[in-house]
């Protein structure tokens, strides 16, 4: 939605989608207003593994149990049962699903495995953000003044028109742009802590055929999954940049990271957020 200053001031039932790379603050801007203010937080990476991926993690920790026979056997009489216990701190079970592309001996998937659970992966988003409008009247109905759509860093790889008008028509969307500095620690944690990222289909083909040339390998299955994912890191984040500047520029707003961590209080965030509005 579009409102000046002055509106989004007055305005007595807040109603935000942060859009940005993890790591760039979305959960700090979120924890500075749910100090003051009583904001519903709508995680889109929970809701996409308690919901819409909950039945496929299952089925794949299913799987890996049936390896043992012993297991499967009191998997079959019931003696055992799996649970998937996500939580939106804990969000393991998604990344575990997810997981990295590359030598399985390593931890790799198989290229066909890992598409499609990418492919799932993009079908829960879109569906977790076409829930926002639901989950706001949800909130209302709570007694939560306001509401905050914490969305993942890969909603700007859907290319979904519908996704962003519905987010744009219920909420404030705001691009938080990140610095050089984050963009650099960004990279720098993807090297030392690589982990599970969703990919558009034709952007991984490219890459994996560049890693593949770059480092003498034929197969991907002779790929290190640790090693390709802080290498197409860097990758990632060019491709996305112009990605998130489009939605904002179309849709919504944008701040700077480095403005949003020298915010210490609700006040500050509400400040720098009707300084973009006007």
């Amino acid at each position: 939605m579009r409102l000046t200053a002055e509106q989004f001031k007055q305005s007595k039932h807040k109603r935000l989608t942060l859009l940005g790379m993890s790591g760039v603050g979305k959960t700090h801007l979120s924890k500075l207003l749910n100090n003051e203010d009583k904001w519903y937080h709508y995680s889109g990476d929970y809701r996409i593994g308690a919901e819409y991926l909950n039945q496929a993690i299952l089925d794949n920790i299913k799987h890996n149990i049936r390896r043992d026979d012993w297991l499967a056997s009191l998997l079959d009489n019931k003696s055992i049962s799996v649970e998937n216990h996500i939580t939106f701190d804990n969000l393991s079970s998604v990344s575990a699903f997810l997981g990295k592309v590359g030598n399985p001996e390593q931890g790799g998937l198989p290229i066909d495995e890992f598409t499609r659970r990418q492919a799932l992966h993009r079908d829960a988003e879109v569906s977790t953000m076409l829930d926002v409008p639901q989950f706001i009247k949800k909130s209302s109905q709570q007694g939560f003044d306001h509401f905050i759509n914490d969305a993942g860093g890969s909603l700007c790889e859907l290319d979904d028109d519908k996704v962003y008008k519905t987010l744009a028509e219920h909420t404030l969307i705001l691009y938080i742009r990140a610095s050089k500095a984050n963009k650099s620690a960004l990279i720098e944690r993807a090297q030392t802590q690589p982990k599970p990222l969703y990919y558009q289909a034709d952007f991984l083909k490219a890459q994996l055929a560049a890693y593949l040339a770059e480092n003498n390998l034929t197969y991907v299955a002779q790929i290190n999954p640790d090693a390709f994912v802080g290498w197409i890191f860097p990758q990632l984040l060019t491709h996305r940049v112009p990605k998130y500047e489009a939605i904002a520029e179309k849709y919504g707003y944008t701040i700077d990271s480095e403005d949003l961590y020298q915010c210490e209080s609700a006040g500050e965030v509400y400040e720098l957020i009707n300084g973009v509005l006007d």
